[in-house]
């Protein structure tokens, strides 16, 4: 339940800080003192869109805090889903800064707003008068329904269902779309893949081709250089090897007059040697030269394919064209996988249609258990709120096609008078039917719940008299289960509450400011006559509030 709440710098409170206890919680004020400002502080606390506007002074922030007595309510594994720590008393915090900044804290740790509304639900309801329209709505129908036939575990599971379900018809269509443009792209693709694998390219052929065009080019002039040097070496008449075999000859002739000669004939004798060697190597090579016409053109012809799949590609190298060649081998996969990806796609979205209809149809079964139950107790409140003559029919329709809460369309059908026939709820009830109406779905939803508290924004507008008093004992036995919180202008009901608050403006130079302070029992005597007469608070009116009150009054 909510134990506390402290508002700081919001709309026109300084700063308030109320706290509420178990039971029926009374708030009532003066018109425009700033009922609706508690609620809209409240929201804050409970996840709803942050304003800089509502802050009152804009040069500092503006706090709200709230405290909950969460024991008993079976929170624990929302707390841990969503990485808070649990506490019994646990304590919530928002923070608005004057540029519009928000930041939000549950138990001291930062959390999403996602996470704070989260838990906002599963602690407060709030019925403000607008919601009264809901009834009109479909969903909103749907979850009173749920509510009441316990289904949160199916809704659950459905809703995941559902999720997952909208996920892959999407990706479906993605696939579908892509496998469209991909069939397209197929024809082009192919050709390249097809001239690039023609080509059989491998990694170092075009340096050893275009080596070996620079030789078959030049070959004759190759060979006859090579075979000039073999005879110019050794072959000739009078060839460099032979000339310095002389020298060699005559340098050996001195060797026994002249020692050092040994050394330079040894050199003479070596170099010899190579030169011997060197004519050999020119004469092999010449040998080897191939002046082939034929293979001149082959090596031509596949450098200037080469060079043709460069150009067109706009690359510089067969390793370019190779990873070109691989990108469209993936590319082709890619396409020919399409057709088996949307085929598991569509397998995967019938499963989960399936699995879908299966658990909708569960749901359906439920409301349809629940709803003649709902019908039956709505009659009985509601003939014990003077409408004995009312009747509501709920009537589940099917859908035309899956939606978020099921396979259901869901319509209250009501009439104040038996004997008139059955109309949409939204069309025929009068503002005080629809308000005596609300109450007794918000009373049986709160019954079926594990909500700690509800708040009653004027749920009471357009009733007076005995129906007031009558909704008011509603109330009362409603808290007497969990935290109501009511504001009201009716004194029937205030008089009932366990603890009353009153809202009003204070006036100062400083300007206006919304306080809010709990009665005493005599004030309480006071403000229920003043509700009841009117702004001359008669003795009659004093001893009228003692009755309403009774022992309160004490």
């Amino acid at each position: 339940m909510l134990c506390r709440l402290t508002v700081e710098n919001y709309a026109l409170i300084d700063r308030l800080d109320i706290e509420f206890a178990a039971g029926l919680n009374i708030i009532t004020g003066e018109t425009g003192a700033g009922k609706s400002i508690l609620l809209g502080a409240l929201g804050l606390v409970l996840g709803a869109r942050a304003d800089a506007a509502a802050i009152k002074d804009s040069g500092r922030n503006c706090v709200v805090e709230a405290e909950f007595d969460v024991r008993g309510y079976g929170l624990e594994p929302l707390f841990g889903s969503l990485d808070v720590d649990y506490d019994e008393r646990t304590v919530v915090r928002r923070v608005i800064t004057p540029a519009g900044k928000s930041r939000a804290y549950v138990n001291d740790l930062p959390v999403q707003l996602t996470a704070l509304r989260e838990i906002g639900v599963r602690l407060i309801d709030i019925h403000s008068q607008h919601q009264t329209l809901l009834l009109g709505d479909s969903r909103f129908r749907t979850g009173l329904l749920d509510s009441v036939g316990e289904a949160g575990d199916r809704l659950g599971e459905y809703r995941r269902i559902y999720g997952e379900l909208r996920r892959c018809e999407s990706e479906l269509e993605t696939l579908r779309a892509r496998a469209e443009q991909s069939g397209r792209d197929r024809e082009y693709v192919s050709f390249q893949l097809n001239e690039l694998r023609g080509a059989k390219l491998s990694e170092n052929e075009q340096q050893e081709l275009e080596a070996g065009l620079s030789e078959l080019s030049h070959a004759s002039e190759i060979r006859d250089t090579l075979l000039f040097a073999a005879s110019e070496l050794e072959g000739a008449e009078n060839s460099l090897l032979s000339r310095l075999k002389s020298v060699e000859t005559s340098v050996g002739r001195i060797a026994e007059v002249y020692p050092r000669a040994e050394e330079f004939y040894a050199r003479l004798h070596a170099a010899a040697l190579d030169l011997k060697d060197l004519a050999s190597e020119a004469a092999s090579g010449a040998d080897r030269i191939d002046a082939d016409p034929r293979r001149l053109e082959q090596v031509t012809a596949r450098l200037d394919r080469i060079y043709s799949l460069q150009q067109k590609h706009r690359v510089a190298s067969v390793s370019e064209l190779l990873a070109l060649q691989a990108r469209y081998e993936a590319q082709l996969a890619d396409i020919e996988g399409g057709a088996e990806a949307i085929a598991r796609m569509q397998q995967r979205v019938e499963r989960l249609r399936a699995e879908a209809v299966r658990i909708a149809d569960e749901l359906t079964a439920v409301r349809t258990a629940a709803a003649p139950r709902i019908e039956e107790q709505i009659a009985e409140m509601l003939a014990e709120l003077g409408m004995e003559s009312a009747v509501l029919r709920i009537e589940i329709v099917p859908a035309a096609e899956l939606r978020p809460d099921g396979a259901d369309t869901i319509r209250f059908l009501f009439t104040a008078n038996r004997r008139m026939p059955l109309q949409p709820v939204e069309k025929v009830a009068s503002g005080g039917e629809m308000s005596r109406l609300m109450l007794s779905l918000k009373s049986l939803v709160a019954r079926s719940g594990q909500l700690p508290t509800v708040i009653f924004d004027e749920i009471d507008t357009g009733v007076s008299g005995s129906v007031a008093d009558r909704m008011g004992e509603i109330i009362v036995r409603l808290s007497s289960g969990l935290q109501v919180i009511n504001i009201t202008h009716l004194p029937q009901v205030a008089a009932k509450g366990s603890d009353h608050f009153f809202v009003y403006k204070e006036e100062s130079a400083a300007g206006t400011a919304t306080r809010i302070r709990k009665l005493a029992p005599s004030e309480r005597v006071e403000q229920i006559a003043r509700m009841l007469s009117g702004t001359d608070v008669t003795e009659a009116a004093r001893e009228q509030a003692r009755l309403l009150l009774g022992d309160r009054a004490c």
